[in-house]
């Protein structure tokens, strides 16, 4: 007899086992052992859930246990009972399980329970995996009992969960949710559409995508997500997360986007109608002597300093884009709009025409930071009229927080969506720039140029931080300007 399972009893089953990890291993390292258990746990109760359906088809055991009535084989000794039933070296024995269930389905879960180290006793003691075996083992995990859209959500809390236990170090396996269902929005992606981050922890983004399409009643089902994440742990979390809400078109692939990109056509970097990414902020150790010999021509506006790698992930999405139907939206920090350093490659990005939007947001909105984020958006094809203009919204005030939690309403997502579709001015919130008139601010996308916050959109509110650190930068741009604009007129007299 199968048992509904709830949302909060789901959750309650879910953070126990990090409950029992507590004091043995790091919280950043929970995800490792507690995510393979439970597809572990999922994939048996599956299977078991097919096979009695095809048993009351066929009436015979054997015939029930044919490839054709299971999505994924479970290979004899690797059942979740068969876990179950060992008293010593269990990690070993776990690790044996979800080992040959990857043997036993090459096309698709090669990989997928990561590289935690199960048979490490010193770490993990048979006693702690026995009984967090015994406590997944208090609920069964089929399809009736828990919907795939419902032990999704339940690993986003995961997910969520774990970012919070480990600290500030969590930023590139969760980002913000509400901001992620706001840059989904704006992309609009459809049914069989492609979709990919190049950079993408957890999956997060990629499942946005489905979950958009779902909740408008679309067909979601034949979305093709791509994802490339340099954390091998991380990367399998992903493709597990992707099965689990149910994608079955899902190709996450592990290894350094810069260095050598997965997905390519003949050569050359396979294009995508939507990429949503949130690259690691301003990272040093990259190899930048390869990306300026890039043979995939992904430094087409320059090679970025040493010292930050933004550039070069932009860079990289740019050339990711669909020649006619691509569109992306990347959350950065704000440096990339001003930095000195990045000069000339912020010139070459405006003049490709493929810059649409810039959207300055509240603070927190980065994990576990402070630090205030922007999402910039590019597009191939921009419609004639918006051709030569780029947008700036100063969505600063669109944020709420609670329990040191920051996230995006309804409301204040449904204002930045506004004007982002709009795509005009709007007195202290929104402006509208020409190339000329960027080039005019010496190729700076600092919002504050271009949008000046009005008394009633203010509400005499304190700067923060990050705005006065932008605006001192901006009033710093226009002081390099007009001594720019003297020596120029010195050397003008010089040469006379």
């Amino acid at each position: 007899m199968s048992t509904r399972i709830t949302q909060r009893e789901l959750e309650s089953y879910l953070w126990g086992a990090a409950v029992v990890l507590r004091g043995l291993i790091d919280a950043g390292d929970y995800k490792q052992y507690i995510f393979p258990l439970v597809f572990l746990k999922r994939l048996s109760d599956v299977y078991d859930e097919e096979h009695a359906a095809a048993l009351k088809v066929y009436g015979d055991d054997k015939l029930a246990d044919l490839p054709e009535n299971h999505r994924f084989a479970i290979p004899d000794g690797a059942h979740w009972q068969d876990v179950r039933e060992v008293s010593s070296d269990v990690g070993a024995a776990v690790l044996a399980a979800m080992r040959a269930i990857e043997s036993a389905n090459p096309d698709t879960l090669t990989g997928v329970f990561g590289d935690g180290d199960w048979g490490n006793k010193n770490l993990l003691p048979d006693a702690t995996i026995k009984q967090l075996v015994e406590h997944f083992s208090t609920k069964t995990l089929t399809v009736a009992n828990l919907p795939e859209d419902e032990l999704g959500q339940g690993y986003e809390y995961l997910i969520k969960k774990f970012a919070d236990d480990s600290g500030h170090t969590a930023q590139e396996f969760y980002t913000n949710r509400t901001l992620v269902h706001l840059m989904t929005m704006m992309l609009k992606p459809e049914p069989g559409e492609s979709v990919y981050d190049p950079t993408c922890g957890t999956g997060g983004m990629l499942i946005s995508t489905a979950a958009e399409l779902r909740r408008q009643g679309k067909e979601w089902r034949n979305l093709r997500l791509y994802g490339q994440e340099l954390n091998y742990g991380t990367s399998a979390i992903a493709r597990m997360n992707l099965f689990l809400h149910g994608i079955a078109d899902g190709h996450i692939a592990h290894g350094d986007t810069l260095t050598k990109p997965a997905f390519l056509d003949g050569g050359r970097l396979r294009t995508f109608d939507v990429v949503l990414a949130n690259p690691p902020y301003s990272i040093k150790a990259w190899n930048r002597a390869a990306f300026a010999n890039d043979p995939y021509g992904r430094n087409m506006w320059g090679v970025p300093p040493q010292g930050r790698a933004d550039y070069a992930f932009f860079q990289h999405i740019a050339a990711s884009l669909d020649p006619k139907s691509g569109r992306a939206a990347i959350l950065f920090p704000h440096g990339v709009l001003f930095r000195r350093e990045e000069a000339a490659l912020r010139e070459e990005l405006v003049k490709s025409d493929l810059l649409e939007a810039v959207i300055g947001l509240g603070a927190g909105l980065f994990y576990n930071s402070p630090m205030e984020a922007v999402v910039v958006t590019l597009r191939t094809k921009k419609p004639t009229e918006r051709h030569g203009k780029v947008l700036f919204i100063n969505a600063v005030n669109e944020v709420a927080r609670e329990q040191a939690q920051s996230f995006l309403r309804d409301r204040h997502q449904g204002k930045i969506l506004a004007a982002y579709e709009a795509f005009e001015g709007d007195d202290g919130f929104a402006a509208v720039a020409t190339f000329g008139q960027i080039a005019d601010k010496q190729y700076s996308l600092a919002i504050p140029l271009y949008v000046t916050p009005s008394a009633e959109a203010d509400g005499g509110r304190q700067m923060s931080v990050t705005e006065a650190s932008i605006a001192w930068r901006v009033a710093a741009t226009e002081a390099d300007m007009a001594v720019d604009g003297v020596l120029a007129l010195l050397r003008q007299e010089v040469a006379r």
